[in-house]
């Protein structure tokens, strides 16, 4: 059955900008932190490079174009593009640009303002900005009205009607219900209809309908509590000072979480792991592998389904393309079209059987040859091996605070230096 949506998050960062030049090198795109990946410890998958679609220049329609085609193929509905606005400027906006041009792909899409600093620490860090947001009621007009224009190209995903815009960090905003509010006069009165607002669950948010937005979208790793592995199972060395989490457990702790009383949508991570952008610096997610990440997603398609509090089934996936972040549906040298296949054998045959999930979850890994995308009968499992948890209590309890911390962005603020002090962060 297809009646369930997958929206992909599309990385638009595949093409040199004078901005990138300047600050990272000329010719900059994310595939010069993708080549340059190394393992940093036992079984550690880098550096992910390209298969069938090579190192494309977005800017390309070919390109844009080979993108959709293979996300139809294996049952994508749409990419939901990061979008960047700095009170007025843009960045990385040709891609859009080109497609909104009448350029390829005819494929649905939707957009996510990526509406925190941009530093060198890629996660919107307010140390080593290279350009910052300024939100104020001025820009708010002036960003919806950019962004309308995307609401009138007939491609644009839209839930009852409702073009659908996501914000990445509302924890930011100084006021996110007057903005709501600026954002859908304008809307109304641009004649481009009441636009379907989702807050992206990044850092800490929980019901974003209290601010007037109408869904709240996941986004994994973000919201996530994961065991990390201990140094003795990875053979992580000295001077590695990343973090190494287990993907099975981060799964587990996905399934697990409960019904809420909101529209939100799931959301689901084939891997994850940034080493590629922070070097020794990195988080991963260990252990993933298309079958498991199948039964995540086919898990979140069925909730979909029966969720009532959503205006259209759909499960947002994390994500088609971020190769930065060890993160990406498109095909691999290592893996091939195994995770579109797992995709789309989730979206068509349903949630794995409760004993294969469970042996799964508990770290066991499919043995033989059998594609990602057959029949849940031809799979076996090897024997789950036992989890050796860093630190065991002491580091489920430094998690637990993390995700507490994470929820208080006032109180983060405060922390961040003492963290930095004891040497929990570089």
């Amino acid at each position: 059955m297809n009646d369930v949506q997958l929206i992909a998050f599309h990385l638009p960062q595949f093409h040199p900008i004078p901005e990138n030049d300047a600050w990272w090198g000329k010719g900059f795109t994310e595939w010069t932190n993708v080549v340059r990946a190394q393992p940093n410890f036992d079984g550690h998958y880098q550096p992910h490079l390209p298969a069938d679609l090579g190192f494309y220049d977005l800017r390309l329609d070919a390109a844009r174009a080979e993108q959709a085609a293979l996300a139809a193929r294996y049952g994508i509905t749409g990419f939901c593009f990061h979008y960047y606005w700095f009170n007025g400027k843009r960045l990385l906006e040709q891609p859009l640009e080109a497609m909104l041009a009448g350029g390829a792909p005819d494929h649905p899409f939707c957009l996510c303002w990526a509406n925190e600093n941009w530093t060198r620490r890629w996660n919107g860090d307010e140390r080593n900005i290279l350009i910052a947001q300024e939100h104020s009621p001025e820009d708010d007009l002036a960003m919806i009205n950019d962004v309308a224009r995307y609401f009138a190209d007939p491609r644009y995903i839209r839930f009852n009607g409702r073009p659908v815009l996501l914000v990445y960090r509302i924890d930011i905003l100084p006021d996110p219900a007057a903005m709501v509010r600026r954002w859908r006069d304008a809307c109304r009165a641009l004649g481009v209809g009441d636009p379907y607002l989702c807050a992206v669950q990044s850092f800490g948010i929980g019901d974003p309908t209290v601010h007037g937005f109408d869904a709240a979208v996941e986004f994994p790793p973000h919201g996530m509590i994961a065991a990390e592995l201990a140094d003795s199972q990875t053979g992580k060395p000295a001077d590695f000072g990343g973090r190494i989490f287990s993907y099975a457990d981060a799964a587990r702790f996905a399934l697990a979480k409960p019904a809420v009383a909101y529209p939100r949508f799931r959301c689901v991570m084939p891997s994850w792991d940034n080493t590629a952008r922070r070097l020794r610096y990195g988080h991963c997610y260990y252990g993933s592998h298309p079958v498991l990440y199948r039964a995540w997603l086919a898990a979140l398609i069925d909730q979909a389904r029966q969720d009532q509090h959503l205006p259209v089934p759909a499960v947002f996936i994390n994500a088609w393309n971020e190769w930065g972040e060890g993160c990406h549906l498109e095909p691999d040298l290592r893996y091939g079209h195994a995770w579109l296949q797992a995709t789309q054998a989730a979206l068509q045959q349903g949630e794995a059987p409760a004993e294969f999930t469970q042996a799964m979850l508990a770290g066991a890994q499919p043995q033989g040859d059998a594609p990602a995308d057959a029949p849940w009968a031809a799979f076996s499992f090897t024997a789950a091996p036992k989890q050796l948890l860093a630190n065991g209590l002491r580091s489920r309890a430094y998690l637990r605070l993390r995700y507490v911390v994470n929820k208080n962005q006032r109180l983060k603020r405060a922390l961040m230096p003492v963290a930095r002090l004891l040497g929990w962060l570089e």
